[in-house]
């Protein structure tokens, strides 16, 4: 392999991976922000992606709407499942005194209604992906190839995380939503409604979730199984640091970067070990991940 060969597949795979990273960074700051809300990970973060597409889908192919009118409809519609989920399932597991493992126990079983939800309405039968949003027309950077489609993926996630920090750092429910984050019982003397804010960060959480459908599944087949990609998630989100978002958000970068690298320079087979062996590097190197706070030791 030549250097100029080298140059270009570097090109190409950095281009790819920032692409495909910024999905990952969403879905990854989607975890984060429901663990720290409470201190639970979300094991249906892949299905709640997975209900995005196909309401989309179901709202372009069966009622045959417009994207005007589908992208905020679909955003409302998986907020209002995520938000329903956390006040209807959740908090009557926190009143009764439920413990972490039975809190992760309600979201595998969310996982599991959604996924069949979605088989029994016939669009899961086959593999499926959304019409693209623009012309699918080629964009040279360098010597890289990219679409139109892919800098619209890019640029939307990024306006995506602009808003977020803006949302966390000069609004008022943005900054309850941290109080709780940190120390959700002084948050609550100080008079801040933890239910809700527990709501609204789940809400969140589904909106985030939903954009990263509508963006990706345009270039990608959809199938009721498609929410292994949380795996993905949950691995940038380890990476970055667990409760930190700009880590998750580097976490995602650093996956779509190592995958599309790996896949050009060593095999396509080895793009699945990639994420792994990214996690494992970082959790030697710093276990509390990229921008992680101090390891923290408890007595049990």
């Amino acid at each position: 392999m030549s250097f100029s060969d080298i140059w270009l597949f570097l090109q190409q795979g950095i281009l790819s991976g920032l692409v495909t990273g910024s999905v990952y960074a969403l879905l990854a700051v989607a975890v984060v922000i429901v663990f720290k809300a409470t201190d639970v990970p979300n094991f249906a973060q892949g299905e709640i992606f997975m209900v995005g597409g196909y309401v989309a889908l179901f709202l372009i192919l069966v009622l045959h709407w417009h994207y005007a009118i589908v992208i905020p409809v679909t955003l409302v519609v998986v907020a209002l499942i995520c938000a329903f989920f956390q006040r209807i399932v959740m908090e009557r597991v926190i009143k009764a005194r439920g413990v972490g493992v039975q809190l992760v126990i309600a979201t595998l079983g969310l996982s599991y209604v959604l996924k069949g939800a979605v088989r029994q309405t016939g669009l899961g039968d086959a593999p499926r992906s959304l019409p693209a949003i623009i012309p699918p027309d080629t964009v040279i950077i360098g010597e890289a190839v990219l679409t139109r489609l892919d800098l619209l993926i890019l640029s939307t996630a990024v306006v995506v995380m602009i808003g977020l920090y803006a949302l966390f750092n000069h609004t008022r429910i943005g900054k309850a939503m941290r109080a709780v984050g940190m120390n959700p019982k002084a948050a609550q003397i100080v008079g801040v409604s933890l239910v809700r804010i527990r709501m609204a960060v789940w809400a969140l959480a589904g909106l985030i979730s939903a954009v990263s459908a509508i963006l990706i599944t345009p270039k990608i087949l959809i199938t009721p199984d498609i929410g292994h990609i949380a795996i993905l998630a949950f691995a940038a989100a380890i990476i970055g640091g667990i409760t930190s978002i700009p880590g998750a958000i580097i976490g995602g970068f650093v996956i779509g970067v190592a995958e599309n690298l790996v896949g050009l320079f060593v095999s396509t087979n080895a793009i699945v070990v990639a994420p792994f062996l990214a996690i494992l590097i970082v959790l030697i190197v710093r276990p509390q991940g990229i921008l992680g706070g101090k390891v923290q030791v408890k007595k049990v």
